[in-house]
């Protein structure tokens, strides 16, 4: 099996030649180790929301699970040099000159410099109108839209000045790098071949259609020609019965109507006139990108085990929905305006807190409740970074904050108690009552630990939430003697709290046996536990900011402090630095908040993405890529900033606390 791609750096962009608007490229991150893996930062992101694809720096196709983001790869180089990759550039240059999106969109374009011309390519996941006109989607659930995933990965590329040789290598690898697929000419021409997995191999069958010339040598399909000024080539790839475009005229077109599409979505948004409305974009992208969209259910990341850290073994599998999560995301999609995407994410988790008695942690893309985890031995690892895990065992977890978190999404949602259905009153009753079956028992926490099971203060205060929001809704439905016991047992709860979470600081700890901190707490004066200028509150956040951080960025907690269940050393994670932002902006540091808010920033990738992680001497980004909480953490603390600066609130939805 071939190797293909490398890592690759940015430039000036080519000339435009869509008629869409051309933006100034960034820095990029350039590595001085002789690595074959590009920097995690560097990766192009696509999406269909459906499926997702990684780009490399290289224009290699390193990631891309089909039929869905959470099903076995077909390129999967990015964790395997052997595991399967489709490269499209100039033959024998693997560093472009510019990569950028195209303005609004989930378009990436790649300019490229050789000695002899400069070429431009194009790549996106194509959408296109609504598919099931005259038949029901056996997919999707959510509302039906004016759009849809062509189930295309389409590439696009222009010789714009000078004359260069171009290659491409499409080599799929299915079932996460074990099998590879049989090439034949579809159609008795050079100009389509499909690609079969054998009988048995997970893995849907891949048809490839180009204007080029195809050859296949062995499981590669390639095809190499001289491109002149003016000259233009296509190739697609599907993987259902969607028709892909025949001429690079069709092509154009779709990639047009794909383009626009963005444009139009993103367009329905409100975002305030600031410089940084871009990061607000490309993250309101993002989350988009990460959305399962026939059931509405949002993905941590794109990716599995990408390493927390360099060649560890902190690797997991992010590609499912957390419901830890569900308040950051319903807050960040309504406090941007996309009330349709953030509805379709409410009801999903509605059908599954239906459904379950007890809701669990974590979901598959359709609400699948078996997530077992496997090692994939035969994988190498992102730059030798092992075990390569699939699925994620935090699904048997027990972990106490769920039952306020699905409380409080539920109230973003409503914006009023008094807005309470039946359907959803069930819900919040079986929430309550969870809360106040487990609250005095030990869990393993937001963090996911494979420790021992403690008593971690965010847990209990998240039980707290959950009782004292329901004693609310119940008293809303006329039901005072309700309400009246369930506050009585969240005011058990809160003493609770205070009597064994706060050491003789002031400080909330990680749990009632420590006095270690955890990054968990920046969210206190959000929850509404203790008023913002409680002196608790003040204290806790700024022993964070003093003592949990790594030349200013957060860590979640110390390893030596924490029984984790794991080796090695825990990286600063930017979720947390991000919300460290947001909670500084809350106790009134706003010049702390602005400060570490621009840092964030400024250590975006080249394409305003951010992995998991982002180590803080030299701005790598590590973990799964891209990380929708970080996203979200970035759009609350950007709206936090962007208040204070000025002195009034945006028309933008506060994250409700507990009702008086």
């Amino acid at each position: 099996m071939s190797t293909l791609g490398d890592r690759g750096a940015r430039g000036i962009a080519a000339e435009d030649w869509y008629g869409l608007d051309m933006a100034t490229p960034g820095p990029v991150d350039v590595t001085a180790d002789d690595s074959p893996f590009p920097p995690i930062g560097e990766y192009g992101f696509l999406s269909d929301c459906e499926t997702t694809a990684l780009i490399a720096p290289s224009g290699n196709v390193e990631w891309m699970c089909l039929p869905r983001m959470d099903s076995p790869s077909v390129f999967g180089s990015i964790l395997d040099r052997s595991a399967g990759g489709f490269r499209l550039g100039p033959e024998g240059i693997n560093v472009p000159a510019a990569r950028r999106y195209l303005p609004g969109t989930m378009v990436l374009e790649t300019s490229w410099a050789t000695p002899t011309g400069w070429l431009v390519v194009r790549d996106a996941l194509i959408m296109g109108p609504w598919h099931h006109e005259s038949e029901l989607s056996h997919t999707h659930r959510r509302t039906p839209t004016d759009y849809d995933a062509d189930h295309v990965l389409l590439r696009t590329i222009r010789c714009v000045t000078g004359e260069v040789q171009v290659t491409f290598e499409c080599e799929p690898v299915f079932d996460y790098g074990r099998h590879q697929g049989t090439w034949a000419y579809a159609d008795g021409s050079y100009g389509q071949g499909i690609c079969r997995p054998a009988r048995d191999v997970p893995g849907v069958p891949l048809t490839l259609t180009t204007d080029m010339r195809l050859g296949f040598e062995g499981g590669r399909a390639m095809a190499r020609t001289r491109m002149q000024e003016g000259e233009v080539h296509f190739c697609a790839l599907s993987w259902t019965d969607h028709a892909p475009p025949f001429t690079y005229q069709e092509a154009r077109q779709r990639l047009l109507w794909t383009a626009h599409h963005w444009q139009h979505w993103l367009a329905r948004g409100r975002f305030p006139d600031h410089p940084w409305t871009r990061y607000l974009q490309r993250s309101a992208l993002t989350l988009k990108g990460l959305t399962f969209a026939p059931s509405g259910a949002m993905v941590a990341a794109a990716t599995t085990s990408l390493p927390e850290v360099p060649h560890g073994e902190r690797n997991w599998d992010y590609r499912y929905c957390w419901l830890r999560d569900s308040a950051f995301t319903l807050w960040s999609l309504y406090a941007l305006g996309f009330d349709w995407e953030a509805d379709d994410f409410f009801w999903f988790l509605a059908d599954l807190a239906q459904r379950d008695d007890e809701v669990q942690v974590v979901y598959g893309v359709d609400g699948e409740r078996d997530l077992s985890e496997q090692i994939l031995d035969h994988l190498s690892g992102y730059d030798g970074a092992r075990p390569v895990r699939v699925g994620n065992e935090a699904y048997t977890q027990r972990q106490h904050d769920v039952w306020g978190t699905m409380l409080q999404a539920i109230h973003i949602r409503l914006g009023s108690w008094q807005r309470l259905d039946e359907r959803m009153w069930r819900v919040v009753r079986r929430q309550v009552e969870c809360a106040l079956k487990y609250w005095r028992e030990p869990d393993l926490g937001i963090w996911e630990v494979r420790g021992e099971p403690k008593h971690f203060t965010f847990s209990k205060l998240m039980c707290w939430s959950a009782v004292q929001r329901g004693a609310q809704a119940a008293l809303a439905r006329g039901q005072g003697a309700l309400a009246k016991t369930w506050t009585e047992a969240a005011d058990e709860i809160r003493d609770d709290i205070l009597a064994h979470g706060v050491d003789e600081r002031g400080v909330f700890t990680q749990h009632y046996d420590t006095k270690a901190l955890d990054a968990s707490l920046l969210l206190l004066p959000m929850t509404g536990f203790l008023p913002r200028e409680d002196p608790r509150v003040r204290a806790t956040i700024l022993a964070i900011a003093d003592e949990l951080t790594v030349d200013g960025l957060v860590v979640r907690y110390r390893p030596e402090e924490t029984d984790d269940g794991l080796p090695g050393d825990e990286g600063t994670f930017t979720i947390c630095s991000f919300l460290l932002v947001s909670a500084l902006s809350e106790i009134g540091e706003m010049a702390g908040a602005q400060q570490l808010c621009e840092r964030l920033l400024s250590l975006a990738s080249s394409l305003d993405l951010y992995a998991e992680e982002i180590d803080p001497r030299t701005g790598r980004h590590l973990g799964n890529f891209p990380q929708a909480f970080t996203h979200l953490a970035l759009i609350n603390a950007v709206i936090h900033v962007i208040r204070a600066q000025r002195e009034t609130a945006l028309p933008l939805p506060p994250l409700p606390p507990p009702e008086a």
